[in-house]
């Protein structure tokens, strides 16, 4: 059996946000394909296969091991399952490739998945010694040594800032490059060591000094603010009508991304100016946000004591409701 441990966040949310795609009379009926995004170690999908009952999935993953344990998990999925090794930024060309045009309901985790974090050779956690990597797919781009051997410290400000919303970012950034670390235990130290005493009794106990920072360099090694913003801007357009799409975000540099692609797309288009139209004629935006999810949903009390991981998704939920 897979190794591969992931425990998957509002899953129960998840499941009643994609529930079922409203048709055009108004009622809800099973979706005929599902599209994953973010498939990892399944556990998402598994539960929409049970509520759900699709006739086709979709799994994307940009993390061959993730795909590898999302495979031998879904071997007995009561429908076609077809696996994307791929970022969902490929999504466009991936989909023409296997001939689907339009789906019904689909889902996309930002969060990095708790085998990745707990994985020390992968490099993603300062809990975890391991090289300095941090590749979501390690079959492409170049690992985070490469990367800081190349950044002035002024460039690794701007990413720490940019990305982390380190305020300590000049700081972290000028001991970085001083130092060169090898590894992530000695990345870490570097970090807890240049951050400001006012700032390390700001974060207290409970947040590592260095987790801010290992936020913005994953995002820089993976480029994952444009993998967002190209998902943001292909997904809807592979809605049917009624269909949903459903994002979790782990941090405000995603939320406000979904949030404000989200309310653009569902907004009337403009009409010139003195033309005089009538209401029932205007026209009006093919998508909305579902309107139990208006603000957006959170894990219950419950599920943050279960997996601490939680604390910080919120799902949001689009809906296309014209052509």
């Amino acid at each position: 059996m897979s190794t591969f441990s992931h425990s998957p966040v509002l899953v129960d949310a998840v499941c009643e946000a994609l529930s079922a795609p409203l048709d055009v009379e108004g009622s809800r009926s099973s979706p005929g394909i599902l599209l994953d995004l973010t498939c990892g170690g399944a556990g998402h999908t598994r539960a929409l296969l049970r509520v759900l009952q699709p006739k086709t999935v979709v799994a994307f993953d940009r993390d061959a091991s993730a795909l590898a344990a999302a495979r031998e998990r879904l071997q007995d999925a009561p429908c076609d399952v077809i696996f994307v090794h791929a970022p969902f930024s490929e999504m466009h060309r991936e989909l023409d490739a296997i001939g689907i045009q339009h789906v019904d309901a689909i889902l996309a985790d930002l969060g990095v998945s708790s085998h990745q974090l707990d994985t020390g050779e992968r490099g993603f956690s300062f809990r975890s010694n391991g090289p300095l990597d941090m590749r979501m797919d390690p079959s492409r781009g170049q690992p985070l040594s490469s990367w800081l051997a190349g950044l002035t410290a002024d460039a690794l400000s701007r990413v720490l800032r940019e990305f982390g919303e380190e305020p300590d970012a000049r700081r972290i950034a000028s001991a970085i490059v001083a130092q060169q670390p090898g590894d992530t235990a000695e990345l870490a130290a570097v970090v807890t060591e240049a951050m400001s005493a006012r700032q390390r009794r700001h974060l207290g106990a409970r947040i590592h000094p260095a987790t801010k920072t290992f936020q913005a360099l994953r995002i820089m090694v993976n480029g994952e603010l444009d993998e967002l913003d190209t998902m943001l801007h292909d997904a809807p357009a592979r809605l049917q009508v009624g269909g949903r799409l459903a994002i979790i975000s782990f941090h405000s540099l995603e939320d406000r991304r979904v949030k404000r692609a989200f309310r653009s797309l569902c907004e009337n288009p403009a009409l010139p100016h003195g033309v005089p139209i009538p209401d029932q004629e205007r026209p009006k935006a093919p998508f909305r946000i579902a309107k139990t999810f208006r603000k957006g949903r959170m894990a219950t009390d419950e599920e943050r004591a279960s997996n601490p991981r939680s604390r910080s998704a919120r799902l949001r939920v689009l809906e296309r409701v014209e052509a």
